[in-house]
Parts: structure tokens; C-alpha cells; sequence
């Protein structure tokens, strides 16, 4: 994928999340918080997991990729954005945008499929329990996150192709704080009617198949959880999903209100004040979503704490 194209632009200009200086400096360091809070933690579940073999389960197998595609996700995002309140000017290349814009659109796209993925794990393990360890095998879990990374890197070399081949003329300042498809569509001085379309197409897809998939995957749990007599088994299945449940709706819901299409400038700041929830808030919140009320990462944190000790 060759990283020039035909318009006289080389680099681009990120007016970043605010162009109020009052509001920079405790930004700055809210952002800085969040960033090392992200890192840690995910950081952390990720060794965990590896470290302690009661966690080498396929629902751990699952959320290991979401928090690696968290931090590399916050590796991509977040610097470019603490960098831009210490700057007069977020001054970034041509071939660093459309680089940003690749590995944005990879982690966003393969988080909704790991997402999916881990749906379908947690409807085999209720509905499906005696088949659970036949159903999700080692190989059909490594299958499923190979897919799930294979579709977002299709998707991002879909998207980045489209943004390559855009001609940009006079003006080069992107009304963002991170590459992304839109904000660059609507700098384009070239027809972007088509480009447009497919963005949008391929987007809509990823939502809607994903989110589809997670959806009857949860109405076949509560079908099967109507059935049970037990509280004992409500509870269960409670706890095994909420975790789920609650970072997919944070994931989907922000992520929707940012990417509603625009059409002044108010909508403008708007979209870039939810993506912050979804590029940032998100990521910091799943490693402790999924630690606070599950007792197999609790006890693992205690082995661990108990090996560095002793």
C-alpha cells in the first residue's frame, strides 16, 4: 500500500480536542492519567492470564486479545493526543496520518469481532455446557480470533486505500485529535460521494453483523435463563455475563454517538467528545470491569501477589 497520492498536501494539521487554553493543562493531565491507568491495567490482565493456568480458558483466551488490542489501541491514539496540549501545533505527516488511520480502523474493527466472538463463547457455556470444552476447543478459539483479526485488517486496508487515494488541496487542518475516515472525507477537495459510501457501508457491516451476532447469542442466554428453576443458576449466569454485557454497551453505544454523521460544527465537537469515551474511557475500564467482580482474576491477583512476595 503505497503512502502517497496525488494532492499537494504532505502533511496534516490536528486541531485536537479543545482549542480552549483554559481547558488544556487539566485535560492534559487527565489524559495522562487515563493513558498510564490503561497501560497498567491492561498490562496487568494480560500477565495475569499468562502467568496463572487456571485463567487458560477460552473465555480468558478471549478477553487476553481484548486487552491487547486495548493497549496497542491506546499506543496509537492517546500520545498523538497528550502531545497536541504541549504543542502550539499537532503538526502529522501525511504517511503518519494514513498510518494512525490504518492501525485505528485494525483495533476498532477486530475489537467488535473479539467482542462478537466472546458472545458466542458465553451461549456455549450456558446454553451448551456439557459441549462447552468440545464446542470451544483450542483450535476453534484460535480460529475465531485469527478471523476476527484477519476481518479488521481487511477493513482497515479497505478504509485506508479509500483515504490514500483522496486529493487534498489548500487546506490541511483536520478538525479532530486522531486521523480518522470522516474528518479527512470532509477535507478532501476531490469527489468522496463513492469513498463516502464504502466507508460507511463497511462500517454499517462491521456494526450491525457484529452487534446482530452479540444480540442473539444474549436472547438465546435469556431464553435458556427463563427455563431455569434455580436462583443459584440466575446468579450464575448473572455474573458470568455482566461483565460482557456492560463493555459492549459502553464499546457500541459511544462508538454510535460519535460516528452519527455530522452536519454542523457543534455536532463536530460533539462526535470528537464521545470518541473520547470509546478511545479512551473504554480501554481503561474493561481490565477493571472484568477484574472488580470475577473470582478466578481475584485469585489470580493473590497467587501472583503471593509468588513476588515469598
Amino acid at each position: 500500500m503505497a503512502m502517497k497520492n496525488d494532492s499537494s498536501v504532505i502533511e496534516f494539521i490536528l486541531m485536537g480536542l479543545t482549542d480552549k487554553p483554559e481547558l488544556q493543562p487539566p485535560l492534559f493531565f487527565l489524559l495522562l492519567v487515563n493513558y498510564v491507568v490503561t497501560v497498567m491495567g491492561n498490562l496487568s490482565l494480560i500477565n495475569l492470564i499468562c502467568l496463572n493456568s487456571h485463567l487458560h480458558t477460552p473465555m480468558y483466551f478471549f478477553l487476553f486479545n481484548l486487552s491487547f488490542i486495548d493497549l496497542c489501541y491506546s499506543f496509537v491514539i492517546t500520545p498523538n493526543m497528550l502531545t497536541s496540549f504541549l504543542s502550539e501545533r499537532n503538526i502529522i505527516s501525511f504517511a503518519g496520518c494514513m498510518t494512525q488511520l490504518f492501525f485505528y480502523c485494525f483495533f476498532v474493527s477486530s475489537e467488535c469481532y473479539v467482542l462478537t466472538a466472546m458472545a458466542c463463547d458465553r451461549y456455549v457455556a450456558i446454553c451448551k455446557p456439557l459441549l462447552y470444552t468440545v464446542t470451544m476447543s483450542p483450535r476453534v478459539c484460535s480460529l475465531l480470533m485469527s478471523g476476527s483479526y484477519m476481518m479488521g485488517f481487511a477493513c482497515a486496508m479497505v478504509l485506508t486505500e479509500c483515504t490514500i487515494r483522496l486529493i487534498f488541496c489548500d487546506s490541511n487542518i483536520i478538525n479532530h485529535y486522531m486521523c480518522e475516515p470522516f474528518p479527512l472525507l470532509q477535507l478532501s477537495c476531490s469527489s468522496t460521494y463513492a469513498r463516502q459510501l464504502v466507508v460507511s457501508i463497511i462500517a454499517f457491516k462491521v456494526i450491525i453483523a457484529s452487534s446482530l451476532i452479540i444480540f442473539l447469542s444474549y436472547t438465546l442466554i435469556l431464553f435458556n435463563v427463563l427455563h431455569m428453576s434455580s436462583s443459584k443458576g440466575w446468579s450464575k449466569v448473572f455474573s458470568t455475563c455482566v461483565s460482557h454485557i456492560i463493555t459492549v454497551g459502553l464499546f457500541y453505544a459511544f462508538g454510535m454517538l460519535t460516528h452519527v454523521k455530522p452536519s454542523s460544527a457543534g455536532f463536530v465537537d460533539q462526535g470528537k467528545f464521545f470518541s473520547v469515551f470509546y478511545t479512551n474511557v473504554v480501554p481503561m475500564l474493561n481490565p477493571l470491569i472484568y477484574s472488580l467482580r470475577n473470582r478466578d482474576v481475584k485469585l489470580a491477583v493473590k497467587k501472583t501477589l503471593k509468588r513476588i512476595t515469598s
